[in-house]
């Protein structure tokens, strides 16, 4: 079936979507999945899908979409819950959603958006460490609070620092496929706000600082007109296109690492500097550790080379964190 033009909807038929560019990803659609991700591992660990080739599962709405760390995923109608199959015989580091993410936030309707916010004096969508797309809304009294205000005396640690929500627009979950204990490939499970934002509550937020977002929302607080917001089926393929980059990035940051060169690590690092949505921003990071929790607070200063998330200390020590809950203070 050809692809309609961009402003169709083109779910009017979602058992015949078919992505007739990109043939190899074996593209199959469904007005509803319990879980994206879960249905394709099912598929292929049952072998009801060859783990050698390549597959996309997207859906309409989720009926128990996941997150991180067991997270529930709320999938209202109207939304992107996608999922792609992936083979890949070498392990995955934390560079992998972060190359993702980047790859993500370069989609043209990002880019487009970015152009608008940024002529608008906002906020821009970028890659938060670890897994989302999104951005923190600082107000200038905000801003101005945490300059001018003597580190030193701020007792950051403290639950009641004030906090900055993150509005997350997009999420990642990267999963392995295994078969007979060895590692086939990886499930990259993306899901994108488009039209509709879940209104999260305390429950339904899971004790994390952050409000949901649409691109539609962020459309509503630009001039009138100015971004047409691309159909879903477009938006599967610019997506389809952004993971498959990922993972050609991904792999030759592992052909390169045993030569000793870091051209491709480089670049994906100097890159992610600029849209990395942590940046210079003051976080309080904290983590379990035998079931007690340790609080660090610091300078967001990026990741290093294996992904993790680097943290500049009032003391000066830059810790690199593997984990953790963030939360931006001032």
């Amino acid at each position: 079936m050809p692809l309609p033009a961009p402003q169709s909807d083109c779910l009017s038929q979602p058992e015949s979507l078919t992505l007739d560019h990109l043939p190899e990803l074996n593209h199959r659609h469904l007005v509803t999945s319990g879980s994206t991700n879960s249905e394709l591992i099912d598929d292929l660990q049952t072998g009801a899908l060859d783990t050698t080739k390549m597959h996309l599962l997207t859906a309409e709405t989720q009926s128990s979409g996941r997150g991180q760390h067991g997270r529930s995923w709320q999938s209202p109608h109207g939304n992107v819950y996608l999922s792609l199959y992936h083979p890949m015989p070498m392990p995955i580091s934390g560079l992998l959603s972060l190359i993702i993410g980047l790859e993500l936030a370069k989609m043209p309707v990002i880019q487009m958006l970015n152009e608008q916010l940024r002529a608008q004096g906002l906020a821009t969508i970028g890659v938060k460490w670890a897994n989302d797309l999104g951005f923190y809304q600082l107000s200038d009294k905000s801003q101005n609070y945490s300059r001018q205000q003597d580190q030193s005396t701020l007792d950051d640690s403290e639950p009641t620092a004030q906090t900055l929500p993150f509005h997350k627009l997009a999420g990642i979950l990267i999963e392995t496929v295994t078969q007979s204990g060895k590692l086939v490939g990886v499930v990259m499970g993306i899901g994108l706000n488009v039209k509709a934002a879940p209104k999260l509550t305390a429950q339904t937020s899971e004790g994390m600082s952050y409000q949901a977002i649409s691109l539609q929302d962020i459309c509503e607080c630009l001039p009138p007109n100015v971004v047409t917001l691309p159909s879903l089926c477009v938006l599967y393929q610019q997506m389809s296109k952004a993971l498959m980059a990922a993972m050609t990035r991904f792999e030759h940051l592992g052909i390169e690492k045993p030569t000793g060169h870091t051209y491709y690590l480089d670049g994906f690092l100097q890159q992610f500097a600029a849209m990395d949505a942590l940046a210079g921003l003051r976080l309080r990071v904290t983590q379990d550790y035998n079931n007690k929790k340790q609080v660090m607070t610091g300078l967001a200063c990026g990741v290093d080379t294996h992904g993790c998330l680097q943290l500049q200390q009032d003391n000066g020590k830059i810790s690199a964190l593997f984990t953790g809950r963030i939360d931006v203070i001032y």
